[in-house]
């Protein structure tokens, strides 16, 4: 019995023995794991500490790439790494590398001998190298969205073998940088440190690696929009600034006439042209135009035509000839995609009369009473002309020509841009110059201010919530 109890003993002891081996093991397991999974997290943090960083640099695309690659290597113990991104015709590029990361594709003879420079020829390669999405390993995660992890890469026939045992492919993750629908790369590291193989925990770090280079490229993309449209602000108030700075500042004082003028632009800067320009104390020069085109490149168009016009039209008695002279400087300063269309009138109060050319333009709305019945009657005066820069001198010259109207006491002369006319309702139908004329007609016995207040309600009454989508310019002058 003794001997049986020592046994049972001995095997008691054994079995506890073996029972707090395994405790050990498990308990060093779990401990080895948390240490793992501590380090992993803390990878983590570093690389989005460094991607903050990096952000907080202001960077350009090119050096947050390189950032990224660095930090991946930093992070992952891995011997190279390189993003590649999907170009225009659907293949794929390297964009950073960093390391000596293999070619995709094997090495053509007559370079395999320069490979001495090594680093550098590589990054070279890599950046000249292009192919199609779907091949290879990162053609094959592009085309997915989905990382793959070659743990073991020299028994995957997919990797490519090249002769150079610096640019053997030991263990491969390449996994997809997205940042919700945006695909912004392919992000790819080779060989870790010590000839050991990468794990699927590294390959599920990478891919959180990769989701935070994703955000980090979708930041620094929104950061650069935001500075672009701050400095396109400034810009744009400059250029607002400058534009009214052109303008005149307030309705001209002349004698014999009651004038009003209002500008407004459909975006922060315009392409249309308004100015007085008084000629001598009897006559009166009034310029509306309009550039075909909006924003900074019109505004600007329209500032060295209203230079030019103001050197030019003291010169000449006809507007006609203004409006030549005018064309003949303007020539060399237009592109071929941008014209403008000017009504030049000069209005002579001692001969109550009004001289008018038009390049092209809108034409001008007169209102006057009609002697025989005494009711107050408007119509459009036509007459020749072609937009300023868009035709030869002499073709120019022979089709434009003056138009001389009477301009008695009480009489209105209303020049416009389409913005006015052409202004739509909901129903895509156009203000018109009838409209104009029944607006003008109405008020014939108001002031040129109260006539344009009329006419600008009218517009926006028939125009509704339809946002403004031209330049618009009105101009009335009533004979006092």
């Amino acid at each position: 019995m003794s001997s049986l109890l020592l046994t049972c003993l001995l095997l008691l002891v054994a079995a506890l023995s073996l029972a707090l081996f395994r405790l050990r093991a498990q308990a060093e397991r779990r401990e080895e794991q948390r240490a793992r999974a501590e380090h992993d997290r803390q990878r983590a943090l570093d690389f989005m500490h460094l991607m903050a960083e990096a952000l907080g640099e202001g960077l350009s695309r090119q050096e947050l790439h390189q950032r990224i690659v660095h930090a991946s290597i930093l992070c992952t113990g891995a011997l190279s790494a390189c993003i590649f991104e999907r170009t225009q015709e659907n293949t794929m590029r390297g964009v950073a590398i960093e390391g000596l990361f293999p070619p995709h594709r094997p090495l053509p003879d007559h370079v395999k001998g320069k490979l001495t420079t090594r680093a550098k020829f590589i990054e070279q390669v890599l950046r000249s190298e292009e192919f199609p999405v779907g091949e290879g390993i990162v053609g094959r995660v592009a085309e997915t969205g989905r990382g793959e992890l070659i743990e073991d890469a020299t028994l995957d026939p997919r990797i490519v073998r090249h002769g150079d045992p610096n640019l053997v492919v030991r263990s491969v993750i390449a996994v997809p940088m997205r940042f919700r629908e945006r695909f912004f790369g392919v992000l790819v590291v080779a060989n870790p440190v010590d000839n050991r193989l990468f794990t699927e925990t590294e390959c599920t770090l990478m891919q959180s690696l990769a989701e935070q280079a994703a955000l980090a490229l979708h930041n620094a993309e929104t950061l650069n929009l935001q500075i672009e449209r701050k400095q396109l602000d400034l810009d744009l108030s400059i250029a607002s600034g400058i534009q009214q700075m052109l303008l005149p500042s307030h309705s001209t004082v002349f004698p014999g006439l009651d004038l009003d003028a209002r500008y407004a632009p459909a975006q922060r800067v315009g392409g249309d042209l308004f100015d007085v320009i008084v000629l001598s104390p009897t006559r009166l020069g009034v310029a509306v135009a309009d550039v075909s085109g909006k924003g900074i490149a019109a505004s600007l168009y329209m500032a060295v035509c209203r230079t030019n016009l103001r050197q030019i039209a003291p010169r000449h008695i006809s507007p006609a000839q203004t409006l030549v002279d005018l064309n003949r400087t303007m020539g060399a300063d237009i592109r071929g995609d941008l014209y403008v269309t000017v009504l030049y009138a000069v209005i002579d109060v001692q001969l109550s009369q009004v001289t008018f050319a038009r390049a092209g333009h809108e034409l001008p709305l007169f209102a006057r009473r009609d002697p025989a019945t005494g009711n107050y009657l408007t119509h459009l005066v036509r007459s020749e002309g072609m937009p300023v820069g868009l035709v030869p001198d002499e073709l120019f010259a022979s089709a434009i020509e003056d138009r001389v109207e009477a301009f008695d006491v009480g009489d209105t002369l209303v020049l416009y841009t389409d913005g006015v006319t052409e202004a739509p309702n909901e129903e895509e139908k156009e203000f018109s110059s009838a409209r104009l004329a029944d607006v003008v007609r109405a008020r014939h016995t108001r002031s040129a201010r109260e006539i344009n207040d009329g006419v600008l309600e009218s517009v926006r009454r028939f125009s509704g919530d339809v946002p403004q989508r031209d330049d618009l310019t009105l101009v009335t002058v009533k004979r006092a």
